[in-house]
């Protein structure tokens, strides 16, 4: 013995929703076949009137004869419409609109500057950008995302997940200088590519925050850009941070001086993967560039195949109705026979 189902089964299954329903249909004739016939202990009830007592002997066992297959096709009916005959459609797969996103965001020394405010409170960089990544998690509802953090080096904190609170709260327990207090931007997106691999073609996307200079990691922005673009990675970048961290005096750069956020690199980076460049020089832009961003047109991926589900019920349920009123025509004949 092999253990498989006979081939019927799963068929049955697929015609009926609860098929063991139709076990009941036999019933009527094992119960007259074995079990016994009910005797009467007392005397017949007889009643005066000719006309009942014509009903309830010959009358009523003459019509009962004369029915007895409607009887039986409304009970099998009966147990058809209650075991739940259904009929299935053509295959149909809805789109379902839903990116593929990973979150980078700067840990380095950098972002320790406390030049933003959150609700007229004083706050640094990176406090700033938790709560305006926040609030754009709550609205990413069917996105899978991620989160990768870097500073000298990249890690991925979250995998893509469809959980949005998971993400949240690994990037709320991130800290300035966790992975370093230097910027290797190139890395991040390194990693961000690696991680989307598994992710359809032309939904993949990386949303990468900064704000100084890459001169940490193995990849430069150059050469990591080429890889998202050869990887079909779409990367908006933003340079997060006020002008008057710029390293210059009153946010203008002094000759010889470095700049604080390599602007030119990200836009080149944003160019060579059909993303975007933006600069944020307080929260307020900040919050402004992350709703833009999910004002993109989203993505349309095909969701789960389904096959629409007809419940074919109503038509044994009322095959049996009209053939018991059917049977009963007879009874109601007599009854008004008996009655005149």
């Amino acid at each position: 013995m092999t253990g498989e189902l006979p081939a019927w089964l799963p068929a049955l299954r697929e015609m009926f929703a609860w098929p063991w329903w139709l076990l009941a249909i036999p019933l009527p004739w094992l119960a007259r076949r074995f079990l016994p016939a009910s005797q009467s202990r007392g005397g017949a009830l007889r009643v005066p009137y000719r006309g009942l007592d014509a009903l309830a002997t010959s009358g009523s066992a003459a019509g009962a004869s004369k029915t007895p297959w409607l009887l039986w096709a409304a009970w099998c009916l009966l147990c058809i419409a209650a075991a739940r005959p259904l009929q299935w459609g053509e295959a149909e797969q809805p789109p379902r609109s839903a990116r593929d996103l990973m979150l980078a965001v700067d840990l380095s020394g950098s972002m320790s500057e406390e030049d933003m405010f959150v609700g007229r409170r004083p706050v640094d960089r990176l406090t700033a950008a938790k709560a305006v990544i926040a609030d754009f998690l709550e609205r990413r509802a069917g996105d899978r995302i991620g989160l990768i953090v870097f500073g000298q080096r990249a890690y991925a904190m979250t995998p893509m997940t469809l959980d949005r609170e998971s993400v949240r709260q690994q990037l709320d327990a991130t800290m300035v200088g966790l992975v370093g207090r230097e910027t290797a931007i190139g890395d991040a997106v390194g990693l961000a590519v690696k991680r989307l691999q598994d992710a359809p073609r032309g939904q993949r996307l990386l949303i990468l925050l900064t704000d100084g200079v890459s001169n940490a990691g193995a990849l430069t922005p150059d050469k990591a850009a080429e890889l998202a673009r050869d990887e079909g990675v779409r990367v908006h970048t933003i340079a997060f941070g006020s002008d008057a961290g710029a390293g210059g005096l009153f946010g203008f750069q002094m000759p010889g001086s470095e700049p604080a956020i390599d602007e030119a690199a990200l836009q080149r980076i944003a160019d060579t993967t059909g993303g975007r460049a933006f600069r944020a020089r307080d929260t307020d832009e900040l919050a402004g560039i992350y709703g833009e961003i999910d004002r993109l047109e989203p993505v349309e991926q095909p969701g789960p195949a389904l096959r629409p589900r007809i419940e074919r019920y109503p038509l044994p349920l009322g095959a049996a109705c009209g053939l018991l009123m059917l049977a009963l025509l007879p009874q109601l004949r007599l009854r008004r026979e008996a009655a005149a």
